[in-house]
């Protein structure tokens, strides 16, 4: 970040704050006190969610706080349609959902407030500004676009509130985990509210020598022109310091041979630093039955740092010969993105030949900007001068010189047009057709070899779906759509990859009653040009062909007593490469049927929470069990299988008084071992045994 960028960041919460402290008791005083339930958001009209044909799942801030949740990965565990990929050494969140992940070697796209956010490098996001987390599963990219037929994930982050309110908290826990939390909101005259809210984390790990560091601030204001019109901006800063981490080695394919302690890098690699400064602009205005929204976001996230790796190569690694000495890379990455992305929606209803109209029709476009500088040693068959023994490793050794691997510019220009139109055909029958036509362009500039790739792509993806409303508490639905997502980067010798095409089905029913709420349904999907990891050419993807997915999913909400609530979600999810495919390069062959990467057939949690009071006081606590079952662990090899695990978590809220909270969280009640993720037999992470925190949190 600019000098320039941090005085203004600096200057302006300086000013937003000063100004809240100054205001907040005349705004007492003085203005009726205004409640901000919602702002609208993009890609949804005004048909609510519950009434379209497409399953929602909806992570709420109240079952976050209860787990102590403050990471955007770990928060995602609580949906079973989503499972977790490599995260790149821990410096990116990267998911799939039902079984579907874009590439592997990009951090996984997500919205926030509907604007693209995941492109880039912008570390692991922090949950400090989250008020919500929508899962919106299925044939849904002939709408948003450019996004995976699996779902799409959209963050709907704090929005400032005209009331006074706000809370400061403060978590420490096992392996020295300390942060300080804090949120703050009001009005700064009667149309204008403004809000901070961020957070300083200190981590250590059980992971010795693994620590990081990371400080959040999320300021946004809303400015409410008249009773038709509103303009809301936020700004997000993240300053993140997360040492990079490959995890463990599967001595033959056992990855329980080593402890989960175990590190294999080396300490004076030091962090790498994450850096991103984000900004949301937004202006909606309503007319009659019809609403304007338009925005513009832009973000600026870069990485930079050191790494020490496991080479993954059979010829080139040493622990295929003598099982103990790991032959390591050497690397150092600046990488840099830019992401300028704007939309205008028009939505309303409308009578025409009898039949209702709910219209959605929509324009946006993003240009994307990735400059990337790599630098690399990689040992040769035999060497052993950058190698460290798996079972009794000793650090500080020299690091090697590294030579240039990787110097390239990628510029992505897309534009779309969105229309859809959901037809009340009577009471209980409603219809919903849809399409988008999407114009994207490509270039990828590798300043090492001085060679240029474009391609141009045009793609229309149309959608449907069809509600029919049984009872008023009952519907059955059915959708269709085709999807189109860009695919980042080039393989290996430089040839840009050919954009994802896909096509989703689902039938399902929704079902919502006094004391039990929830959602059924079965899925199917199918890609072309889908990419993973190259294990020869570590740091590129490779395209694997034709996948498909097909699963059936539970989603359940109950009260089983009047003080007891329920969450279930359940998911089984078959995901697997759909032709055969033999690459030169690997000298393997990936038949037809083959298992994706990290995808478990199922999985599943149950959270509980039952609410009672304490010496008179307010008390919740609870639990939460999540299972999931064995995944393949690297492309390439079958016989690879990480195991199954079942986690138990527990949590305790305990209200002091009126203004002061005491909570305890223990995750991993029965310190299993478990691995939730891995690359490849040698790149494989291993999760956090027994872990527990304690937070003292103060109102006001």
């Amino acid at each position: 970040m600019s000098v320039i960028g941090a005085f203004r960041l600096t200057a302006l919460t300086a000013a937003v704050a000063a100004a809240m402290s100054a205001n907040v008791s005349a705004a007492e005083d003085n203005i009726e006190h205004i409640e901000v339930n919602h702002i609208r958001q993009p890609f949804r009209g005004d048909v609510p969610l519950n009434a379209q044909p497409q399953s929602v799942e909806v992570l709420s801030l109240e079952r976050l706080n209860d787990a102590g949740i403050t990471s955007f990965m770990d928060a995602l565990d609580m949906s079973a349609a989503v499972s977790r990929q490599n995260n790149f050494g821990g410096v990116w969140d990267s998911f799939a959902v039902r079984g579907f992940i874009g590439d592997e070697n990009v951090p996984s796209g997500y919205l926030v407030n509907g604007y693209n956010a995941g492109r880039g490098f912008g570390g692991t996001r922090d949950t400090s500004n989250i008020e919500s987390i929508e899962v919106m599963k299925g044939p849904g990219s002939a709408l948003y676009g450019r996004s995976e037929p699996g779902g799409t994930i959209n963050i709907i982050t704090k929005k400032p509130q005209f009331a006074p309110q706000g809370y400061l908290q403060l978590s420490a826990g096992r392996w020295d985990n300390y942060r300080v939390e804090g949120d703050v909101t009001g009005a700064l005259s009667d149309s204008v509210a403004a809000r901070i809210n961020g957070a300083y984390e200190d981590k250590g790990s059980f992971r010795t020598p693994i620590a990081s560091k990371k400080t959040v601030l999320t300021p946004s204001l809303l400015w409410l022109l008249n009773e038709q019109t509103r303009v809301s901006y936020e700004l997000e800063y993240v300053d993140q310091e997360a040492p990079f981490d490959r995890g463990i080695v599967a001595i033959d394919g056992d990855p329980e041979a080593l402890p989960v302690t175990r590190f294999l890098g080396e300490e004076s690699d030091g962090a790498n630093e994450i850096d991103v400064l984000g900004h949301q602009l937004s202006i909606e205005h309503d007319f009659g039955d019809w609403s304007l929204l338009g925005g513009i976001a832009y973000r600026d996230t870069s990485l930079k740092g050191f790494s020490s790796d496991p080479e993954l190569v059979h010829g080139r690694q040493l622990l295929f010969t003598d099982g103990e000495t790991l032959s390591r890379q050497h690397s150092y990455r600046d990488f840099s993105a830019t992401d300028l992305s704007g939309r205008v929606e028009l939505s309303g209803s409308f009578e025409l030949a009898s039949l209702q109209h709910h219209l959605l029709l929509g324009i946006d476009g993003y240009h994307f900007d990735f400059d990337k500088y790599w630098l690399r040693y990689r040992p040769s068959a035999g060497d052993n001068s950058y190698s460290i023994n798996v079972f009794t490793p000793e650090y500080g050794q020299q690091a090697p010189e590294m030579a240039l691997l990787n110097d390239q510019t990628e510029t992505q220009d897309s534009y779309g047009i969105y229309l859809q139109d959901q037809l009340d055909l009577s009471e209980q029958w409603k219809m919903l057709l849809g399409g988008r036509f999407d114009s994207f362009e490509q270039q990828i500039d590798k300043h090492n070899t001085q060679t240029t790739s474009k391609q141009k792509q045009n793609v229309f993806s149309p959608r449907a779906g069809l509600v029919y409303q049984w009872r008023p508490q009952v519907s059955f639905y059915g959708s269709y759509a085709e999807g189109f997502r860009s695919n980042t980067g080039a393989d290996y010798q430089g040839v840009a990859f050919e954009p994802e095409e896909s096509k989703s089905y689902e039938i399902g029913t929704k079902f919502e009653f006094d004391v039990i709420s929830g959602s059924i349904a079965l899925f199917k999907a199918e890609k072309s040009n889908v990419l993973t990891a190259d294990p020869v050419n570590s740091g590129y993807s490779a395209a694997l062909g034709k996948a498909e997915s097909d699963g059936v999913e539970v989603e359940l909400t109950a009260f089983i007593s009047e003080a007891t609530q329920l969450w279930l979600s359940y998911a089984y999810t078959d995901a697997h490469t759909a032709n055969d495919v033999i690459n030169a390069d690997w000298g393997v062959n990936i038949p037809s049927g083959s298992r994706l990467i990290n995808i478990p057939k199922h999985s599943g949690s149950l959270t509980l929470k039952h609410y009672t009071s304490l010496f008179g006081k307010e008390t919740n606590f609870g639990g939460s069990v999540k299972y999931v079952g064995e995944r393949l662990g690297e492309t390439i090899d079958p016989d690879y299988v990480l195991p199954d695990y079942t986690l138990v978590n527990l949590f305790a809220n305990y209200a002091i008084n009126a203004q002061l909270s005491l909570q305890l969280n223990v995750t991993n009640l029965f310190d299993e071992t478990y691995y939730p993720s891995s690359y490849s037999a040698i790149w494989t992470m291993p999760g956090e045994p027994r872990s527990y925190k304690v937070s003292v949190k103060y109102s006001f």
